[in-house]
Order: structure tokens, then sequence, then C-alpha cells
């Protein structure tokens, strides 16, 4: 079944057991996100709330909670689309399998988003007081949107096809925004709609920007979509709804989605911003308040029975993971015709994304030697960090897929192991420094300022990994507690970080001064310092989530065993990673405790979702 209207969408789930309803007063502050983060957390149904407190709209969430569910709402579309993408990949597979193709041409032709005069969305008219006002985490800066598809044009060539859909983050109140007159928008770097804005800026024109929320599922997808620059995703959401998108085209006025529940027109003020957040986001911690454009809100439209969808964010996983999930199945066998040599990638969830790539690719130029060093493994790693969302990652991890045909880059844990065995320290780091990573990951000296670190592993195995601690481990004053992660890899608790004048603490560097190459410690190749060694060492997602987002490599990677040679630094002994938490990075996200009581009497009562909260 496609849909064209959320209802339509709400409706189907509901009758094949994928949703349920709860009818009773749920308030959209606090309430309505531990509920989804419970639900989903219990890999329970979508969830509609009937009842939102103050406000006439219900909610929807976690519709896509599952990759079972997003598959099934997709499910007649989805190898449609898949098929595209293979044509895309190889044009001559139509020929030579014609019965597994025939459809695809009428599936490209589907692609193209439909004009319009007229649609639901313009039946009724509300303000932005009146929408649901979520609120996800304690600390937020206000009401937030979690699912929206914010749109804009090419000012200098305007049109659907030179459009950009993005889910880029909406700030409803809080802050220093004029009540019903102004919204926040916070879109991060490297995104599309930055280069429609200095494009508006530079031609002197108004930057319009229109807010969808809601309408058929696929234009959600599509919005967090990693497609590439210059195509437009409403032609990808229409393959994957399964119709054209109609979109409403007035002269002199941006496009409008025709069957979105609600949407918020404005324009985007060339020369003002204002501070945006906090607000509890995918990394697990807050980012906080900076100033970014401001919308200033001329109109907000919703159809006749408008559903009000979000989602929640958090320490990973939550509900976006499944988004993940989707765009690498749609969009992971392009990568290897991007970039020459590569088999695959992987942002890793659990990292919080960006802090963490891992890549398999080919040496192919030198086949001859049997132990060989790292070369156009170099050059793929730079590719992929030139390469849209992915030059984000901080941490990226290649290796040779001719080293094991058969490892898993999904299988992170083995996939750590065949590095560990063969990177060597000395040579195999390669630094980038004051550069820029992502806007929500505040490891790094400043907004969007960090460093990044390539790993790259090639050639046999030269060490056996330790599962134990064998003997009186030795370590320095206050360092203790000593725990094995993984196979190779040991965390120990350090000092709390505490800066001198400069703003650094000596104390890793001294750990590390206190021990020489052959003692017995660095036969675990990585060592991790960290506050709390048995959380970080208790579950391989503790441990992702400590490392990668609690550390810029150029600040917390150091070494036993230092060595810098023409400006290339490396170690003989064990790489050692400060992950523990410094004064400038943002706070962990947790719950108010009042409502987590609330929302446990309502499982305590036997509702439909006691099972699951």
């Amino acid at each position: 079944m496609t849909y064209r209207s959320l209802r339509q969408c709400v409706d189907d789930l509901a009758q094949s057991g994928h949703l349920v309803r709860i009818e009773e007063e749920i308030d959209a502050k606090l309430g309505a996100a531990e509920i989804q983060r419970r639900v989903y957390q219990s890999g329970g149904p979508a969830v509609m709330f009937e009842n939102v407190k103050g406000c006439k709209f219900p909610m929807v969430s976690n519709l896509f909670g599952t990759i079972e569910r997003a598959r099934f709402i997709f499910r007649d579309t989805y190898e449609a689309v898949q098929r595209v993408i293979e044509l895309k990949i190889e044009p001559n597979n139509f020929w030579k399998h014609p019965a597994r193709y025939w459809k695809s041409p009428f599936t490209a032709i589907g692609m193209l988003p439909r004009r319009c005069s007229r649609g639901p969305i313009l039946a009724n008219e509300t303000t932005i007081a009146q929408l649901p006002q979520l609120v996800s985490w304690p600390n937020d800066g206000g009401a937030f949107i979690t699912l929206p598809q914010v749109y804009s044009e090419d000012v200098g060539q305007p049109g659907l096809m030179h459009s950009n859909l993005g889910m880029y983050r909406i700030q409803l109140s809080g802050n220093q925004y004029e009540v019903d007159r102004e919204v926040g928008l916070h879109y991060q770097i490297h995104r599309g709609i930055g280069v429609h804005q200095t494009k508006a800026i530079q031609a002197g024109e108004p930057f319009k920007v229109n807010i969808f929320v809601g309408g058929t599922p696929a234009m959600t997808l599509s919005a967090v979509m990693p497609l590439p620059e210059g195509m437009s995703e409403l032609t990808f959401a229409g393959a994957l709804a399964g119709h054209r998108i109609p979109m409403i085209t007035r002269k002199n006025q941006l496009a409008i989605y025709a069957d979105a529940d609600f949407c918020i027109s404005g324009t985007v003020h060339p020369n003002k911003k204002l501070p945006e957040g906090p607000f509890g986001d995918h990394l697990g911690y807050y980012s906080l308040a900076h100033d970014f454009p401001v919308l200033t809100v001329d109109r907000v439209y919703h159809r006749t029975g408008a559903i009000w969808p979000f989602t929640v964010v958090g320490r990973p996983p939550q509900e976006d993971t499944v988004f993940g999930q989707l765009i690498h199945d749609l969009t992971g066998p392009i990568i290897p015709t991007v970039i020459p040599g590569i088999h695959a990638v992987h942002a890793v969830d659990a990292a919080g994304v960006h802090p963490l790539m891992l890549a398999i690719g080919s040496e192919r130029y030198t086949p001859y030697q049997e132990q060989r060093e790292p070369a156009e493994l170099l050059t793929q790693a730079n590719a992929i960090l030139g390469q849209g969302q992915m030059s984000l990652a901080k941490y990226l991890l290649i290796v040779n897929r001719e080293d094991d045909p058969d490892l898993d880059i999904h299988n992170i844990e083995s996939f750590l192991a065949h590095v560990l065995k063969r990177i060597d320290w000395r040579r195999d780091l390669h630094f980038q420094t004051r550069t820029t990573i992502d806007t929500l990951d505040y490891s790094g000296s400043g907004l969007n300022q960090g460093s990044k670190l390539v790993m790259a592993a090639v050639g046999l195995s030269v060490r056996e990994l330790p599962s134990s601690i064998e003997g009186d481990l030795r370590l320095p004053d206050g360092f203790s507690d000593p725990n094995v992660c993984m196979p190779g890899v040991l965390a120990i608790r350090g000092p709390a970080f505490s800066a001198d004048t400069s703003g650094s603490d000596v104390a890793v560097e001294k750990f590390c001064d206190g021990f020489r190459d052959g003692d017995p410690i660095n036969r675990f190749p990585l060592i991790v310092i960290v506050d709390e060694s048995d959380f970080t060492a208790g579950t391989l997602s503790n441990f992702l989530w400590v490392v990668f987002t609690r550390s810029d490599p150029a600040a917390d990677v150091y070494g036993i065993g230092v060595s810098t040679h023409q400006k290339h630094w490396g170690c003989h002994g064990s790489l050692v990673i400060d992950a523990r938490i410094k004064p400038h990075h943002a706070p962990p996200l947790l719950e108010d405790a009042e409502v987590t009581k609330k929302i446990d009497a309502m499982a305590a009562r036997g509702g439909p979702l006691a099972k699951y909260l």
C-alpha cells in the first residue's frame, strides 16, 4: 500500500497491529518523549497520542521504530526503488535481466514531482503557539520539531528540480524568539540549505523557506537521505511514495507540499541570528545554545484532521537508528561507484554516527608485496573525507578487503580486532588538525572545530590480542581499575580531568611516560583512559559511545614510546586515548525524575502500553 497522507499510514498501521492509541491525556513537555524512548527500546509499536495536553492536534511517534515496520510502510515501493538504484549503478543490467527491471522506467517517471494549484494543506491556518510543543529533555531550550522537512530553492535556478529538502532542527519556542513570529533554524555544516542561503544573500534576494510536517512517510525519509548535490529529494520521495509528489506552485511564492499535515512558511533574515538550543541530541549529550538563522513566520497552514509526527533523539540507539539502516540499504551499493576501490562504509551508530566511521577498500596496485604498507587506502580515505556528510567523520578506520574477504563491516568487534592485529602505530596514524567536525560534537576546540584521525591497516597480522590481564599490572598513581573491553583493548580509570592555566591536563601524558616499550601493558595495542572503566568495558555500545564521543584525536590521542619523524607522529608501544569528560564537553542527557514517576504509574495501571513502558 502507498500512502498519500499520514492519516492513511496511521490507519493502516493500526489495522495491521503496528500501532496503538493512547486516549488519556499526555503532556508534550517531556511526557510524550519519555514514552517514546521506552517504547522504542522495547521494540514496541507506533504510538498515537490522541489527547495532547493543551493542544488540539494528535501526535504520533515511533513510526520507524523497527526496521521491520519501516519496510512494511514502504512494502510496495522499496524493492522498486532498490532496482532503480541498481540500474543507476550498472545500466546494462536492464538488458541482461529485462524481467527484473522492466518496471524500473515507470518507477523513474513516477519520481518527478507534480505541479498543482491547490491541496489539503491550505484548508486551515493556525499559529506556532497552537502547534504541539514537544520538549524531549529537561534542559532543552524550548519546544522543537523533530521530524521537519525543510524546503528551499536555489534563487539562481528556482524550481522544484533545484530544490533542497532536509531535516534541520526547528526550535518553536523559548530563548529570544518573538512568540508566533520567529522560529530557530539550525542546520549543520555541509548541508544543502546553506548553499541556497548563501546564493540568496549574494543575489540580494529574500531567502524563503517552507517547513513541512507530516504527509507521506516517504517525504520524511527523503529529507534525511544523503542524495548527490543537485538532485532533488522530491524525485526520490516520489519513487518511494509510489506517486508523484504534489507541490503547490504559485507566482512569487515558494512551493508548498500539497499533502503535508502542516506547513510553516517564512523568510530567513540575512543578517539576523539568535541563540538556538540547548537540545538533547543524537550523540547522547546536549548540543548547547549557539547563534543560528531565524525564520520570520508568515503563515502556518494545516490540513483538516492533521497529525503531528515526532521522534526523540538521544544516546543511540534511538528511532533515527532505523533511518540509518534504511539509508544504508538503499545507498550503500552506490558508494563503490563514487569512490573507486571502496567496497563498504559504515558510520557507527553507537558512537554517534560521525565520530566513528569504518571502511573497507582495496590495495589494488601492489599485489606482489606480501607485507604491504597502506598506500591506495590513504587515497580512498581522503576521498571518503571529501564526500558530503562522510566528510564529518572524526575517526576513520580503513582496511584492505583482500586481507580478509569475509570481514563484515557491521561486526564492529571483529572489525576492530582486524585493525588492532595489523596496524603499526609508528606508521599508520594520519591526522588532520584544525579542521571541521560535526556541529553536535563538543569534543573539539569549538563549534565545528576539531581534528580527524585516519587509521589504516594492511597486511598480515603482526600481534595476538590478549583477552585477559595476566599477572600484576603496574599502574601509575591515580590510575586504577583496569578492565578488558574486548581482545586487545584495555580501559583504565584515570583521575578526573583537571586543566592547568593553558587548558591542558598532563595526567595521561605522564601515564604514558611511566612505561617503556617492553612493559607488559603494551600487550594491549589500545588503551583508553576513562572516568568509569567498568561502565566503559561493560558493553561494546558503552565502549564506542564513551571513547569516540569524548575524545578529539589531535588533543586526546597519546602513546607509549612516542616519536615524530618528518612531522609524522607515531608510537612504538600502546596507543592511548584520553576519553575522560572534559570541562568543554556538553552534559549528557538525563531524564526528569518526576516525569519518570508519572510514566511508571501509567505502566502500573495496565494500560495499552503497559508491556512496553
